[in-house]
Order: structure tokens, then C-alpha cells, then sequence
């Protein structure tokens, strides 16, 4: 069953005639064709013509969207099921919440290293709603280690919201194991690509998030605080949280604007959840064309780059 959000009403209304228009169509007592046609082609601009003009709180919630793909999804399309999945951090445990492993991308070896959500209510809880422990940025860090000496590249799926803020994850260092990765990432010496595939909310995202190319997904966003974590914060309630959103510049347009990252990844009308292949065809494309030519550059150079780019970004004003 479809999940529409409130602004999707007018596509569920149309949807939900096609449906109907189906059922008469299997009991072949009606021809309906014709009528069909026109409803798909209906259907088509509804999406546009929304999608087109999205608030950035509605593209936050798109990015939400519980029918949209995760992690294991996209590496499952991109490796074509070569994908084989590595565990644990050689520390404490296997934090469900960060996934990895190598998997073949048109005939390439790459490491994959992305947060997983999950697809219903049980695993959910059993990743921790993609809320990583330190314990899962340790293993993060391993993979890229073990891509590094085998000259591997690695490829980062970024869709969380937040590293896990319990006393427990306090504890065995999170704000560390995250400054560390900041730290391994700027110096690892094979290509990083890193994809912000949904939420890519505060140190959680960055975690995994230094590389030679960065990118988002065009209903993704990336902030250093959600939407609903800033209204609380400056007005004590999330009923601000839409005016928070538009404050925060998080969308993909607002983040290629400031130079924050590297490119937008287009998203099929309706958004990812509404055509899962063709979201995840869209990403493989990018992958390949920037492993392509990122494969080709000079170790010394690939890491000098890297560090420039994010040493530019920001502004600096000096006192007087």
C-alpha cells in the first residue's frame, strides 16, 4: 500500500481513480482505455507540477518519505546483488545502524559504507532508525582502512538522522570516533564519493561524509540541525519548524549554491519513492562517471584537492 504525504493529495486522488478504473478493466466488462491514458498522462503533471515547487520542510518530508529507498536498496541496484556485507568494528560490536562491504560496480570493486534506516517497523528498531553508535563510525573508518590497502574506492551513502545521542554512546566516545573519521577521511588516499541519499542531519552525516565528490539527491537535505531540533531550540516548539527549514538553506539547491557540495543527483517526477529503479539507475550513472575520472588522478593530488575544498568552504571574518 502506498504512503502519501499531505501534499501529495491530488496524486493519491488521481491514483486511487486508476485503481478503480483497473478493477473495472480485469472485469473486462467496460473499455477504459482510452480513459486511462488520460488519467496517466493526468497523473504525470499532478506530480510535476507539485514536485516543481517544493517548500524546503516539504522536500524534508519527501526525504522522509517511508516508501523511499535506503542504503542496502541503492547497493543492492548498483552492485546487482554482488554486494557482500562486512561486520563489526573489532572493538565492542556490529552497529546495525552503519552497513558495508565490497560489491562490483560494472566490473569495478568498490567499498560501499552507508546508514540503513529500515524497511518497517521491527527493523527499524533493529538498525536504531539509522542512528549509528560510535561503534558504527569505528567500523565505517575500518572499511575505508581496508579499501585504502587494497586500493579500493569507496562510496559513502549518507540517510540518517543524527548519531545516536544516548549516555551509552556518549560514553565509548562518539564525539571522537566522528572527529576521527573527519581526520582518516581527508587523508585516505583512494577516491570518495558521497551521496546524501535522504537525511544527512549534523556530525551523524558528516561522519561519513568527506569526500572528493560530494552529492544529494534532489529531495534530500543536509544541515547541521533538523528543522524540528532548530525550532525547538530558538522558539521551544516545533511549530516553527517550516520557518526553520527555509532558515537553515538545506535543501540540494541551497547547498550547491553555497558550495557546499559537488553536484544534485535528479530524482524521477514524484520523487525517488515513486520510481525506485529509475532513482537508483540515477545514482549508479553519477557513481560511474565520477569513479571514472576520479580513478585516473594522482594519489598526492586526489588528497590536496580533497583538503582544499573543504579548508575554502565558509567565510572567515578577521577583528579589527
Amino acid at each position: 500500500m502506498q504512503t502519501f504525504l499531505e501534499f501529495e493529495k491530488p496524486i493519491q486522488n488521481i491514483i486511487e481513480q486508476i485503481e478503480k478504473l483497473n478493477e473495472v478493466a480485469a472485469q473486462g466488462q467496460v473499455d477504459v482505455g482510452a480513459t486511462l491514458k488520460d488519467l496517466q498522462k493526468k497523473l504525470t503533471e499532478t506530480r510535476k507540477e507539485i514536485y516543481a515547487k517544493l517548500t524546503p520542510w516539504e522536500r524534508v518530508q519527501v526525504s522522509r518519505h517511508p516508501d523511499r529507498p535506503y542504503t542496502l536498496k541503492y547497493i543492492d541496484h548498483l552492485t546487482d546483488g554482488s554486494f557482500i556485507e562486512l561486520h563489526g568494528d573489532r572493538t565492542v560490536k556490529d552497529d546495525k545502524a552503519m552497513v558495508g562491504g565490497f560489491g562490483l560496480v560494472d566490473g569495478r570493486s568498490v567499498m560501499f559504507i552507508g546508514q540503513q534506516k529500515g524497511v518497517n517497523t521491527k527493523m527499524r528498531q533493529f538498525r536504531n532508525f539509522g542512528m549509528a553508535n560510535p561503534e558504527g563510525y569505528r567500523k565505517a573508518l575500518r572499511l575505508m582502512k581496508m579499501a585504502e590497502k587494497f586500493n579500493k574506492p569507496v562510496v559513502t551513502l549518507i540517510d540518517t538522522p543524527g548519531a545516536y545521542p544516548g549516555l551509552e554512546a556518549e560514553e565509548r566516545g562518539q564525539g571522537e570516533a566522528i572527529a576521527r573519521n573527519l581526520l582518516e577521511m581527508c587523508q585516505l588516499k583512494v577516491p570518495i564519493i558521497c551521496i546524501i541519499i535522504g537525511e544527512g542531519a549534523s556530525g551523524g552525516a558528516l561522519g561519513i561524509g568527506i569526500g572528493d565528490k560530494v552529492l544529494m539527491l534532489e529531495n534530500s537535505w543536509y544541515s547541521v540541525i533538523s528543522p524540528e531540533n532548530c525550532s525547538t531550540i530558538l522558539w521551544r516548539t516545533w511549530d516553527f519548524k517550516e520557518q526553520a527549514a527555509k532558515a537553515l538553506k538545506l535543501t540540494a539547491g541551497d547547498m550547491l549554491e553555497n558550495g557546499l557540495i559537488d553536484g544534485i543527483i535528479p530524482e524521477p517526477i514524484g520523487g525517488a519513492h515513486a520510481d525506485i529503479p529509475e532513482a537508483c539507475r540515477l545514482v549508479k550513472a553519477e557513481v560511474v562517471k565520477h569513479l571514472n575520472k576520479l580513478v585516473k588522478t594522482d594519489t598526492e593530488k586526489l588528497v590536496e584537492r580533497r583538503v582544499d575544498k573543504f579548508c575554502k568552504m565558509g567565510v572567515v571574518l578577521k577583528a579589527k
